[in-house]
């Protein structure tokens, strides 16, 4: 198996550098140990004369880290990415890197709120809100005659809250990336 391995990595970059491509690391561009992708690694693509090229790159989206030529290397203009890999054109010629994966929650998204929720008949239900992955919850006011008790009659997760058996009360969560 690491033979296989071996000789598409080492096709790999036989592709990457006909295409015009350049490839720093001891792997294939994004390539690092099984099916995960190295993000130090990075590619050289290059505008040769002017001309369209596209260097082959297993990643989603890309930045440039160093422009290399005297032509503008502008996004959407003379240099982007799609499933083909990146593309350059114009004379634009620049190192690139995988672009950072992960949705990252806007400024003033951390912080405390309130959020009602409550048990319908005496039967589950589940309030949708987005606690975030280091968040908590909290009873802050009972508003039901039937006993809140954390694990029995509430509960909740990084999704929102769950009600049963009556429970209704006024939660407090501290959402926190």
């Amino acid at each position: 198996m690491r033979t296989y391995k071996g000789v598409i990595a080492a096709f790999a970059l036989t592709i990457a550098g006909a295409a015009g491509a350049q490839v720093y690391g001891n792997a294939p561009p994004g390539y690092y140990g099984g099916n995960h992708y190295n993000p130090n690694d990075t590619v050289v693509c290059q505008s040769q004369d002017g001309r369209f090229t596209r260097c082959a790159v297993p990643w989603r989206d890309a930045r440039i880290v160093q422009q290399l030529s005297q032509s503008a290397c502008i996004r959407g203009r003379s240099w982007g990415i799609d499933r083909g890999g990146i593309w350059v054109n114009d004379g634009c010629r620049a190192r690139f890197a995988p672009a950072a994966y992960g949705w990252r929650p806007p400024q003033g998204w951390d912080r405390r709120f309130e959020v009602s929720c409550g048990s319908p008949q005496y039967h589950y239900a589940f309030c949708q809100v987005d606690v975030g992955h280091q968040g908590r919850v909290y009873v802050r006011r009972q508003t039901s005659s039937t006993a809140c008790v954390e694990g029995r009659t509430w509960g909740w997760n990084r999704a929102g809250i769950w009600v049963d058996r009556g429970c209704s009360a006024v939660f407090t969560i501290d959402r926190r990336w």
